[in-house]
């Protein structure tokens, strides 16, 4: 590789006065197209170019009067009337795009170093990181601080309905979805450790992204990172071993006040219905009660870390109350798409064990009465192999009944095999937990077409397009019973 052009984050805040032309290099991607939203917001001139432009990202950035380009036929040496290039983390290493852009002299970073550089260095940024949970909470830490009647600026790493993915704010509070994936070919550290975060909430920390990490210790370095010079508010949910001992590796470093923790043993959740959740939690020796419209006991304690984070801001508890009775969720978290055939029919995003779990546990809080039918698409790397072949068996067996659809790619974790879907639903049987493993939509379909009704839940749990069914004339259908 030749990285001489490479610039870094320190490199770039140094030289930040001097670049006035921004160019996003595959700019349709959720980080990348919200970050040429920002950047342009900052005063740059931005310009972007992509293989295919596709909704609701393309949608975002025309509305902006950002130029766009089509890479199919675009001119590399148009490059050179840039000061910077700014690199998407789907060029891989050893690509043709990887090479020419190195090759034509411009300096090039990726998406997180330009942000936290020319955007995040000079505003207040509270990072939301977490293995579950970082999407929603920024969502709802905005919408919050919005009803609040401040005016934050924030970077949600998913689809939200009728708002911009990302937006400056007058520098008070940035909130800022942060994920612990790489950031480019050429900077394989975490999204989060260039992002200039002043104050962190961590939700949930697990090993996850086996696809470029070895083992939770590799995670966890990826916050040492952080943390070695971290002197902020960190509020952290206690109930995972991983952030336990983190935070006890630098209980030293931070001052004990800015240690906030929360989790399991101290949340009371005392009414669930389907209009919502009360629930108390402690705060300086007081137990205060909260009244808010989300259900799930990972939405409450999502919920939970927001509200903390007001309260040590020095905001009373009966304004952040008034502040929660009416919060949205990102697309895909628990979002009921319509009913088929009677059952209503819910989708999310959970593809963790774990969040698989919860997700479930919340639906089946919320309908009670029902029949909780889940369909789970394991679609990520990590989720398609073995390294979480008995934790998925355990996170289903509090379903009613399992359709397995079984990825149509192998596993690139290396050292594992597939996840088996056949030996889940063996296992799920033998706890009497009816279900079956489809590989194709037809099937899938047919079996849906089987078991829903009206005293059931379908609940449709995938980062991907499930063997096609959301991409299906099962919307359709969908909207004409909706």
């Amino acid at each position: 590789m030749n990285l001489v052009n490479k610039i870094s984050h320190d490199e770039l805040k140094q030289k930040k006065g001097q670049i006035k032309r921004i160019f996003m290099y595959r700019v349709c991607g959720t980080g990348m197209g919200a970050c040429a939203c920002l950047l342009r917001e900052k005063g740059y001139e931005v310009e972007g170019a992509d293989t295919t432009y596709y909704p609701p990202m393309s949608t975002y950035l025309e509305s902006t009067g950002i130029p766009l380009h089509n890479l199919e036929d675009f001119d590399m040496d148009y490059l050179n009337s840039f000061d910077l290039i700014v690199v998407g983390n789907v060029v891989p290493r050893m690509s043709d795009d990887a090479r020419k852009i190195e090759e034509i002299g411009v300096p090039f970073t990726s998406f997180p170093s330009a942000l936290g550089a020319l955007v995040l260095d000079d505003v207040n940024v509270v990072g939301i990181a977490g293995t579950h949970g970082k999407t929603t909470t920024t969502y709802l830490m905005t919408q919050v601080f919005e009803k609040l009647g401040l005016n934050p600026g924030y970077f949600i790493g998913g689809v939200v309905e009728g708002r911009m993915s990302a937006i400056l704010g007058d520098g008070k509070y940035f909130f800022i979805e942060s994920d612990e994936y790489d950031s480019a070919y050429f900077e394989k550290i975490s999204k989060f450790r260039s992002y200039s975060i002043d104050q962190m909430i961590l939700t949930s920390l697990e090993f996850d992204h086996a696809d470029i990490f070895n083992d939770i210790e590799d995670i966890k370095n990826e916050f040492r990172a952080m943390l070695d010079s971290f002197k902020g508010t960190f509020i952290y949910d206690n109930t995972y071993k991983a952030t336990n001992e983190l935070v006890k590796e630098y209980s030293n470093s931070i001052d004990k006040d800015c240690l906030i923790p929360y989790g399991d043993e101290t949340l009371k959740i005392t009414k669930v219905s389907e209009k919502g959740t009360v629930f108390s939690i402690p705060w300086k020796g007081e137990t205060l009660e909260f009244s808010t419209n989300l259900v799930g006991k990972h939405n409450i304690l999502n919920i939970t870390s927001v509200i903390l984070f007001a309260l040590n801001e020095g905001i009373e508890a009966e304004r952040i109350n008034n502040s929660i009775s009416d919060l949205l969720l990102v697309r895909r978290r628990q979002e009921v798409r319509g009913t088929y055939k009677g059952a209503i029919v819910i989708d999310d995003f959970a593809h963790h064990p774990r969040a698989v779990e919860l997700t479930t546990a919340g639906i089946k809080s919320l309908y009670p009465n029902k029949l909780i039918k889940v369909i789970i698409e394991p679609n990520s790397a990590t989720a398609r192999s073995s390294i979480f072949q008995k934790e998925f068996s355990e996170a289903l067996s509090i379903a009613d009944h399992v359709l397995f659809a079984k990825p149509s790619r192998h596993t690139s974790v290396k050292g594992t095999v597939d996840l088996d879907g056949n030996e889940i639903i063996s296992s799920l049987k033998t706890k009497g937990v009816s279900g079956s493993v489809h590989s194709e939509l037809t099937s899938l379909r047919t079996e849906i077409d089987r078991i829903c009704d009206e005293k059931s839940v379908l609940l449709v749990l995938s980062n991907g397009t499930c063997l096609g069914l959301w991409q299906s004339d099962f919307v359709d259908e969908l909207i004409k019973n909706d």
